[in-house]
């Protein structure tokens, strides 16, 4: 079960690295200057795509308990 925990550890990994990229994007769209409606849409699809990254951490620390657990 330890491929189990590395895989998790993986995945988690990716999720944070996404978790980061959003934190990046919206401190970018923050200081590009943009209106208040434009800025609002960009802010919203980065709502999507950082659940999408928490979900993926989520489930990579998921399959590293599953493996702590089986092994």
């Amino acid at each position: 079960m330890d491929i189990l925990i590395w895989i998790g550890a993986a995945i988690s990994l990716a999720g944070l690295g996404g978790i980061i990229a959003c934190i990046i994007m919206t401190a970018r769209a923050r200081k590009a200057g943009l209106d208040d409606a434009s800025l609002r849409a960009r802010l919203k699809t980065m709502v999507v795509y950082n659940l999408g990254a928490l979900m993926v951490s989520s489930i990579g620390l998921m399959c590293v308990v599953v493996g702590i657990l089986l092994g």
